[in-house]
């Protein structure tokens, strides 16, 4: 196993380096979607035209437009509205997020399954990061949920790779512990190549840096906790870490001795947002 797992991250490492690693693409409609928000000319019917030709989109933006993350006055039954309820930068990260589901495909029913294990969980620590940032800083909810949803990105091309590895795809363990190793420094050039906001570039790469020292909280802060409370009260690793010691708590202002999901009604703070 050992030797499977050096082999094949040092030919994965090589790739990187040479700049042959093959990166997943961002769907077409992210990236139209954020050019025109980009565009300080852009106004909210420009944007609506363009999200409405994604129907499932649609759908899904009115969905959390009327959700109690928005907490909006009246229901909303269109586009239009829905987007002037949210804005427009935080319907781009949105749609972006969204849209993003559609990488976490695989043919094969192994690497199926683990693709939407890791979709999954990033949604979850994305929606609680779009907590934290709300109640307990000035970041922006909306970067701190794609910074979620991101955050283990650079698994993608791992389990890409095992698809036409058989000795890795028969190998769940060597599997686990390659996406554990190669999966920050992989995110880390996804994300740069994808063109995110600036100050989600080092949130694969550094979430795990639980001793790491900074003046001021930052997304990865944010996932750090939003990753540690997902694992609360589990027999997780990161459940048996002192998080006393965790540096990225202090910062966020959240007490490491609390529950996030008993301090704040995660169901109406994250009722429909990635669902």
């Amino acid at each position: 196993m050992a030797s499977l797992l050096e082999t094949v991250a040092n030919e994965l490492i090589e790739q990187i380096k040479q700049d042959t690693l093959v990166l997943p693409s961002l769907p077409e409609v992210c990236l139209k979607v954020r050019d025109l928000a980009e565009d300080i000319e852009t106004s909210i019917p420009q944007l609506s035209d363009l999200i409405i030709q994604d129907a499932a989109l649609s759908a899904r933006i009115i969905k959390v437009a009327n959700s109690p993350l928005v907490r909006t006055p009246s229901e909303v039954t269109d586009l239009i509205t829905a987007i002037g309820r949210l804005g427009i930068n935080f319907t781009s990260n949105l749609a972006m997020g969204l849209a993003m589901e559609q990488l976490f495909q695989a043919t094969s029913d192994v690497v199926d399954r683990r693709m939407r294990s890791i979709w999954q969980q990033s949604s979850q620590v994305a929606s609680i990061s779009h907590v934290l940032a709300s109640h307990y800083t000035k970041l922006h909810p909306d970067e701190a949920m794609l910074a979620g949803l991101v955050h283990k990105i650079g698994a993608l091309p791992v389990l890409t790779y095992a698809e036409d590895n058989n000795a890795l795809l028969n190998d769940a363990f060597a599997l686990d512990k390659l996406i554990e190793k190669l999966h920050p420094v992989i995110g880390s050039h996804i994300v740069k190549a994808w063109r995110f906001p600036k100050g989600i570039l080092n949130v694969p790469g550094q979430y795990l840096k639980f001793d790491r020292e900074i003046e001021q909280v930052d997304y990865a802060d944010i996932v750090t906790v939003a990753v540690l409370q997902t694992h609360a009260n589990t027999e997780h690793p990161y459940a048996k870490l002192d998080w006393s010691t965790i540096t990225a708590f202090d910062r966020v202002g959240l007490s490491p001795e609390m529950d996030i999901a008993e301090a704040i009604d995660l169901s109406d703070d994250i009722s429909g947002l990635l669902s």
